[in-house]
C-alpha cells in the first residue's frame, strides 16, 4: 500500500468529510430514498432514482476517502529546507516567460483557496521533487517538452 502525503489542514478536511459522509449525509439519503419509495411504483420513480444514485456516489466516495486515510502519512515542509517537496509552495517560470506562477505542491487532495495543486505525481511534479532554487527541469507537456526554472521554494 503505497503512503498517501497530506498536509494536516488536507487530513483534518479528508476526516471530517469522512464524518460528515457516513453520518450525516447517509441518514439524509436514507430518509430521502424512504420518502421517494413511498411514493409507489419505483420502476418510474425519478426520486426514489435519483437517491439511489446519490446513496451509490456517497460510498464510493466513503471507499475512497477510507483508502486515503489508512494510507495518509503527514508531511510538513520544514522551514529553512529549499528543496522542493510535498506540502510546500514552488514558484516556476516557464521557459520564454517573464511573470511566474505558484503552486502548492502535494495530493490533488490537497485543495486551497489561494493556489493550485502541482500533484507530485503529475510529469511536471515528478521532475520538481527534490530540486532547489534555481535549478531548471525538462518534463514532457500534453503537446511538446517544457522547460521550467524553479524560482524559489517556501514553506505554506
Amino acid at each position: 500500500m503505497e503512503p498517501l502525503e497530506l498536509s494536516q489542514p488536507a487530513l483534518d478536511r479528508l476526516t471530517a468529510e469522512f464524518e460528515e459522509r457516513t453520518t450525516t449525509r447517509r441518514k439524509e439519503i436514507v430518509a430521502r430514498i424512504e420518502e421517494a419509495r413511498a411514493h409507489g411504483d419505483l420502476k418510474e420513480n425519478a426520486e426514489y432514482h435519483a437517491a439511489k444514485d446519490e446513496q451509490g456516489h456517497n460510498e464510493s466516495r466513503v471507499r475512497q476517502i477510507e483508502d486515503m486515510l489508512k494510507r495518509a502519512v503527514v508531511v510538513a515542509h520544514v522551514e529553512g529546507d529549499d528543496s522542493a517537496a510535498p506540502g510546500c509552495l514552488v514558484e516556476l517560470r516557464y521557459e520564454g516567460d517573464s511573470s511566474t506562477t505558484t503552486y502548492l505542491m502535494g495530493s490533488i487532495e490537497e485543495r486551497n483557496d489561494t493556489y493550485e495543486v502541482l500533484s507530485v505525481s503529475s510529469p511536471l511534479g515528478t521532475v520538481l521533487l527534490g530540486k532547489h532554487p534555481g535549478d531548471s527541469v525538462t518534463y514532457q507537456g500534453p503537446r511538446k517538452e517544457l522547460r521550467v526554472e524553479l524560482v524559489s521554494v517556501k514553506a505554506l
